[in-house]
């Protein structure tokens, strides 16, 4: 264990002293191996890792979903869906806050990405939300919260690298995101009423819409649930794999947005760059984290953690409660993707040992990174808002999301006590694998 508590000091000095969290991890799992195997095993290792991933048909996922994301944005359906959510439920007090969120819900089950979500649904519902006499501190704060459910409903990135580093089954990891983001929206529609309740002028109520309105505004979003249908309900359905199912939303979105003529040479050009440089992002820190990983694996981590734990006799389920605790004050000071990839490699062993299914605990762990995607003071979601919306000032999102963020503390705490949340859905469909 001494080893690996060095190499984890190592990274952390380095991460500290601003070296990218990909080099970071490669830097400390080259040298690990160099030390205890030598050089030519190390550069083995990071050749062999480098090359496998480079090859690997499911990594093919991640590039496609991106993709799919890109086209969707440029689509515009972002604004069909908070038309559609808004007659509905505008005019409750603090129903363009809600409708946000519910936006922000359909356009992550075909985006996959918190960030685009929230950047996306920034310039979609701030403007009304403004106009409508909205405090600035519930506008910002509910798209910034709705945003992270972008990560949860499917199809999301997170889960796909989840289950590549983990070997974890991503059509099972998809399917057990359903409920779960069902219940996120939910309960940060309860976080907006809340406030509402507080200080009913931070969220006027709205006009209400005829059923005629309303109906329209659905046959408007049209577009959204048959990419979704196609591709993540073929997923579910067995039809196809979770590569096969991205390369067809990734296919259908690029359709769309060529039928809406949104699309020119240029603005074509724009997404292939765009997905271009978020893929090799994404690649680059999973090769980092595959090497760092399989160095602790290497080392006898994992075995001395689990029996460190036997000794003490506590209850499995209070690990897993003390480990989701260990995740949310690391996200208040470490990037997300980085603090996941570098903890998974020591948590996942263990709690697999303690006899939990992975899918269900990579659920946690999403909803953990959502946490920290809106904690201050670098949750990535809020220095995205700050950037967009420079009207904002700091204090006052920050101020914004604490409501949302116990919101997600509470439905973390639901989802540890009952499993079946998640595990349903992907039983009930029989997706195979782990």
């Amino acid at each position: 264990m001494t080893e690996t508590l060095i190499a984890f000091g190592i990274l952390l000095t380095l991460a500290f002293a601003r070296i990218p969290i990909a080099f970071a991890m490669l830097i400390v799992g080259v040298g690990g191996f160099a030390l205890t195997r030598g050089m030519h095993a190390a550069f083995n290792q990071l050749a062999q890792t480098t090359f496998a991933a480079g090859i690997d048909y499911e990594l093919s996922v991640v590039p496609l979903f991106v993709l799919m994301g890109n086209f969707v944005s440029r689509a515009g359906m972002s604004q069909e869906l908070f038309r559609a959510a808004y007659t509905f439920i505008g005019h409750w007090r603090g129903g363009l806050a809600m409708s946000t969120v519910v936006a922000c819900a359909g356009f992550g089950s075909i985006c996959g990405s918190s960030i685009a979500t929230a950047a996306t649904m920034s310039k979609v519902a701030y403007p009304p939300m403004r106009r409508l006499g909205y405090s600035d501190k519930l506008s910002a704060a509910s798209i910034c919260a709705g945003g992270t459910l972008g990560i949860l409903i499917p199809p999301s990135t997170i889960m796909v690298i989840y289950g590549i580093i983990t070997e974890t089954n991503i059509g099972r990891l998809f399917a057990a995101g359903v409920f779960p983001g069902i219940l996120a929206a939910a309960l940060l529609c309860l976080a907006v009423r809340w406030v509402v309740w507080r200080d009913p002028s931070a969220g006027p109520a709205g006009e209400r819409s005829s059923w005629r309105e309303r109906l329209e505004a659905l046959r408007g979003i049209w577009g959204v649930g048959v990419l979704f249908l196609v591709s993540i309900g073929g997923i579910y359905a067995g039809i196809f794999t979770a590569t096969e199912g991205a390369g067809i939303g990734a296919f259908g979105a690029f359709v769309f947005a060529l039928a809406r003529r949104a699309l020119t040479w240029r603005v074509l050009r724009e997404v292939l760059i765009e997905s271009a440089r978020t893929t090799s992002m994404l690649f680059m820190i999973l090769i980092g984290a595959l090497v760092f990983a399989n160095y602790i694996n290497f080392t006898s981590l994992p075995f001395d953690l689990t029996s460190f734990i036997d000794q003490f006799k506590v209850h499995p389920l209070m690990v897993v409660v003390a480990i989701c605790a260990i995740y949310v004050v690391l996200g208040t000071a470490m990037e997300e993707l980085s603090m996941v990839l570098l903890t998974v490699p020591i948590f996942f062993p263990l709690v697999t040992q303690l006899g939990f299914d992975p899918v269900w605990f990579g659920i946690l762990i999403v909803v953990i990174v959502e946490i920290g995607l809106i904690s201050p003071p670098v949750g990535m979601n809020l220095f995205v808002l700050s950037s967009l919306l420079p009207e904002v000032s700091t204090p006052t999102l920050f101020r914004g999301v604490i409501p949302f963020v116990l919101a997600d503390i509470v439905r973390l705490g639901i989802l540890i006590a009952f499993p079946a949340i998640s595990l349903w859905l992907p039983s009930a469909l029989h997706i195979a694998g782990k």
